[in-house]
């Protein structure tokens, strides 16, 4: 069914009245299928300072499966989204990118950029657990942050933030390998800690550098380096990761793998609003995981759920209009529309026979018609097609529309691929797109590039879904060659996304997970270049020097950079208090629901 499929796409594409005719019928079968729809469920409301209201649940789809709630173990959005609900870090962002005080009521870097120090505040409490004497959580201290930022650099607890630190934190090298080669020898390691992580006294902590790095300050706001209680990670050993235990919002109550995650308001929040009001307002959140976008938007339009993130393509026109207002009955839901910083693209696997030369790479790049992508097969709801380099022309500050990428070429995507010893396709191997299984616009836009790669390049690729815990697993490991990801930034900082392309980010070993650079991608030129960045405070001159290094990596093509997204959320019409932001992360703690 897919290749029938590509083939009509590669054959013709719909015109304009076409596309709107479609979903017009479209539209209708959704109201059919719809019926009337049931109210949410009922749950008190009490008013609050400031017109805002406490009590509800607050009901959304998550497409993708959460892999892990062990901070150190995640490094997907799924994951992220609701860890962000369980954890504290010491910095968070606002909804402008900027950074603020979250764990850390205020915060300092020396003069020379080498010693970042963190004052925290008082009074913050671990959410109440059997893993604590009497089952009631203690006070958050310094040596909680040093806990949990040594287990980011702590080989034996699976993490993937220790590429964060490495070669960045004083001891951080030095404790990831000998908890390596305990791990290996089944002994205690011979160092105990990290010695750049510093505790001064019981509510100041410190970190200490190799080298002055400039985007360092973000990193201690990513969900990755959210503190956790040793007890907890002693009490629940490895099952750690699904028992999660935080000081944050909300605790977790229960969890279904790919059905439903509960977490229920965390009554000794330490942070109030500007009203006074404890935080959150929200008595529950339900996390479901509904894997199909159609099914998720008929949840939302009935009424079960609150927000439904993404419209999928084949009813994007029948919900948006060509000015990006809602159409129709839609009018009645909110809409919230942003440029995201995030890029969608495909990976090729640099080290792979099949992908080793970059003239193969460079004809697939040029082989994909982006225009087309987003017009037709994402009807629009994608930002603009990825004509530039990986970082989106929505990261603030940096020229990345000044970068050379690939638009579509067929002729000279044969002409590359006849060099690389390919003429017309003749003698290429047969390959294996693989995607996560779940998400509807990717396989409609595989789809699209599978037909597109037969039509322009006579080269044949199959389509492979699998579920999105073992889609990141598989290319983390390197078994994968061509294979579709997303970046959604972390931080607003360039680095974030050129992290992809530095090669000390390849494991020595070849068995070993790569979990930042996919591709396996090396060029000395682009890590010399990029490193001058990194330690280059001037910030003008630094967003220069990544711009050389993002160019040097996007000549050698090791991905195709298909479009940049612009996030498009629906919300019932009684929901308030969303803060949206063009990096999607959720502070579910500020939302409540309004009485009806």
């Amino acid at each position: 069914m897919l290749s029938a499929i590509a083939i009509s796409c590669a054959v013709q594409f719909p015109s304009d009245e076409e596309a709107m005719k479609k979903g017009g019928f479209l539209s209708v079968l959704l109201l059919l299928a719809l019926g009337c729809a049931r109210e949410r469920s009922t749950e008190e409301l009490r008013p609050a300072a400031g017109g805002r209201f406490y009590g509800g649940t607050y009901r959304v789809n998550e497409v993708g499966e959460v892999r892990s709630l062990d901070p150190v173990q995640i490094n997907d959005v799924t994951s992220a989204h609701v860890a962000e609900q369980i954890y504290d870090k010491l910095l968070t962002l606002d909804e402008r990118l900027q950074l603020q005080p979250e764990l850390a009521e205020r915060w300092e870097v020396s003069p020379d950029g080498l010693v970042y120090r963190y004052i925290l505040r008082r009074g913050v409490y671990f959410h109440d657990n059997p893993c604590f004497p009497g089952g009631r959580g203690r006070e958050l201290t310094a040596e909680d942050v040093k806990y949990s930022l040594t287990r980011a650099c702590d080989f034996r607890t699976g993490t993937l933030g220790y590429d964060y630190f490495r070669g960045k934190v004083k001891g951080a090298d030095i404790y990831f390998e000998a908890t390596r080669r305990a791990a290996q020898s089944g002994k205690s390691p011979e160092v105990t800690e990290v010695s750049g992580f510093v505790v001064r006294d019981r509510y100041t902590f410190e970190i200490h550098l190799t080298r002055p790095f400039a985007p360092f300050e973000y990193y201690v706001s990513l969900v990755t380096f959210a503190v956790v209680p040793r007890e907890a990670v002693e009490y629940y050993g490895a099952d750690f990761f699904r028992n999660p235990v935080g000081s944050g919002p909300f605790i977790l109550v229960s969890w279904t793998p790919d059905r439903e995650l509960r977490l229920r308001r965390n009554p000794r929040y330490w942070q109030r609003d500007e009203y006074g009001n404890p935080l959150p307002y929200l008595e529950a959140i339900s996390f479901r995981f509904i894997k199909d976008e159609k099914t998720q938007l008929l949840e939302f339009r009935q009424g079960n759920l609150e927000e439904c993130y993404r419209i999928p393509a084949e009813f994007f026109p029948q919900v948006v209009d060509e000015h990006k207002q809602l159409r129709g009955e839609w009018r009645r839901f909110q809409l919230l529309r942003v440029p995201a910083v995030a890029t969608q693209y495909y990976g090729m696997l640099t080290q792979h026979p099949v992908f080793r030369d970059r003239r193969v790479r460079q004809a697939f790049a040029y082989a994909i018609d982006r225009e087309r992508i987003v017009r037709y097969v994402l009807r629009g709801q994608a930002g603009e097609p990825g004509h530039y380099g990986l970082v989106p022309p929505s990261l603030p500050g940096y020229p990345a529309r000044s970068i050379r990428g690939y638009r579509f070429d067929p002729e000279r995507a044969r002409r590359l691929l006849a060099e690389a010893g390919y003429p017309d396709g003749r003698g290429f191997p047969r390959i294996t797109l693989q995607l996560n299984a779940g998400g509807g616009r990717n396989v409609q836009v595989a789809e699209a590039v599978q037909a597109m790669l037969r039509e322009h390049l006579g080269i044949e690729v199959e389509l492979r879904q699998v579920e999105f815990a073992q889609h990141l697993r598989e290319i983390d490991a390197g078994r994968v060659p061509f294979f579709r990801l997303g970046w959604v930034a972390d931080y607003p900082e360039p680095e974030n996304f050129l992290n992809l392309f530095y090669g000390k980010f390849v494991p020595d070993r070849e068995g070993d997970i790569s979990p930042i650079n996919s591709t396996r991608y090396r060029n000395p030129a682009f890590d010399a270049v990029f490193e001058q960045a990194l330690v280059t405070t001037d910030r003008q001159r630094r967003m220069e020097l990544y711009r050389q290094a993002e160019q040097i990596a996007m000549d050698d093509a090791p991905m195709i950079i298909l479009f940049y997204d612009e996030d498009y959320r629906l919300l019932q019409p009684y929901v308030a208090g969303y803060r949206n932001n063009a990096m999607d992360r959720r502070w579910y703690k500020y939302v409540w629901l309004r009485s009806r």
